[in-house]
């Protein structure tokens, strides 16, 4: 049988699933249970799977250092603390290194701001296998606090639980997929309906409330802002801005490509191709718009089409001429552009994720129609990109400031031409001709952008 482990009444112990390397506490055989130093405790996730993220403090004398913990929830209990008051506390069970051995213990987190120790370990977590030696200290090899200003916490510390949100109104494909890649990877998503939000906008703590009440800190927000509510949502995604979450898609971007007339100065300014295009207020103007694109077949186009609705190929000018004051009679605006005739009714979608096209699916219209949208008819299949699309479509992304963008271009004989870019563009079709776990790809992305935060900032 070995030796029991032999501690004093202080010691340097690791905390490693939490992220925290080197913790010095105060070994006490008086307490029952053991308790670490935790602010902004909030609980999160399931009720079958309850979990907990909080803010500690490591360093006593570093108030401004602070790391951001999670963990399941193991109970919540009453726990009589040595000055005779009970405070219910959240228990969580993690691991604990001390000198050469680690073993699970339960820990409760409470605020132990005032209190020389941020953990107090007791006997409940020293089991069997320690021996304490009340009149010693430092039984065990000593850690040090600089490894909190190492590359450890940067880059070796454990992922934290996320909490993700995605704002959508529909339960379809691409939702359920966000869904269930964040939970596999042990994170919390929730689907917010956006239009059930509504702000309360002030220059000192402006919130987003949900159904009544407030909702809580975010890590991350994936909009999915369906065009008949670009306006609304994108007030909604710039709150959480202001709030300070990163949203994988910003309000300026997601508002800027749902204006395609804006969409396509944008992208002219950047001096991406596209197809010629012209735009006139006028009904005097008409002879002129199409002179200005070139002769017929001409593709007419709503400002507010969405999946090929609102898209009208007009194979002669005295057709152009009849869809355009159709149209205006209507009240409605739209774009002129001319017909790439070489692509024959395909175009390339391309994914663009966190700078770099990461899938890719050429897509052909039902027989008899020029449109290649799949919510029409279309069928999609797999595409080699060459690389002038590849860089076309991450110049596009970019040039909206997407994170995660679906490229739509045409195979022109002077190079691809960007129809459109979609700042909520659906997995369904490309997971399935890519045969790439894109959902996948987006919760890793946002992993790797955010480091999740104390739920409210610290005072200073």
């Amino acid at each position: 049988m070995d030796d029991p482990l032999r501690v004093g009444w202080e010691e340097w112990v690791a905390l490693p699933d939490l992220g925290l390397p080197a913790l010095k506490v105060k070994v006490d055989t008086g307490a029952r249970t053991s308790a670490l130093h935790a602010l902004d405790i909030e609980p999160f996730g399931p009720a079958t799977k309850p979990k907990v993220r909080f803010a500690v403090q490591p360093i006593p004398e570093r108030p401004d250092l602070v790391i951001a913990c999670s963990a399941p929830v193991l109970d919540r209990r009453d726990v009589t603390s040595s000055n005779g008051e009970t405070e219910m506390r959240y228990v969580v069970q993690t691991k604990l290194t001390l000198g050469d051995q680690t073993w699970p213990i339960e820990l409760t987190l409470t605020n132990r701001e005032n209190m020389a120790y941020r953990m107090l370990l007791g006997r409940q977590a020293l089991g069997d296998a320690v021996t304490v030696a009340p009149g010693e200290r430092f039984c065990q090899p000593q850690l040090n606090y600089d490894v909190y200003h190492s590359r450890y916490v940067r880059e070796s510390a454990p992922a934290r639980a996320l909490r993700i949100a995605v704002l959508s109104r529909e339960d379809n494909y691409s939702t359920r997929r966000f869904v269930e890649e964040g939970e596999a990877k042990g994170h919390v998503i929730e689907v917010i309906d956006t239009t059930r939000c509504y702000m309360a906008i002030n220059a000192s703590s402006p919130e987003v409330y949900y159904d009544g009440a407030r909702l809580p800190r975010y890590d991350a927000v994936i909009p999915r802002i369906g065009a008949s509510i670009t306006p609304y949502g994108t007030a909604v995604v710039r709150q959480f801005e202001t709030l300070g979450t990163y949203c994988v898609n910003g309000s300026d971007g997601i508002s800027s490509s749902r204006d395609k007339l804006k969409a396509h100065q944008i992208l002219a300014g950047y001096r991406i191709g596209m197809p010629t295009t012209a735009f006139a207020a006028s009904p005097k103007d008409t002879g002129n718009l199409i002179g200005l694109v070139g002769t017929a077949p001409l593709v007419v186009k709503l400002l507010e089409s969405t999946q090929g609705r609102g898209v009208v190929l007009a194979e002669t000018k005295k057709a152009a001429e009849s869809v355009i004051t159709a149209f205006r009679g209507l009240r409605a605006n739209f774009l002129v552009q001319d017909f790439v005739k070489e692509a024959a009714g395909e175009d390339i979608r391309c994914l663009v994720l966190g700078g770099k096209v990461v899938a890719s699916m050429k897509r052909t219209g039902a027989a008899g129609d020029f449109r290649s949208n799949l919510h029409l008819g279309g069928s999609a299949s797999p595409v080699r990109l060459k690389k002038a699309e590849r860089e076309a479509a991450i110049r596009a992304a970019k040039a909206f400031r997407l994170g995660l963008a679906g490229v739509d271009l045409l195979r022109s004989a002077e190079g691809p031409k960007v129809l459109e870019v979609n700042s909520s563009p659906g997995l369904e079709g490309i997971e399935k001709a890519s045969d790439k776990n894109i959902a996948g790809m987006l919760i890793e992305h946002i992993m790797q952008r955010v480091k999740p935060t104390p739920v409210r900032k610290r005072k200073a």
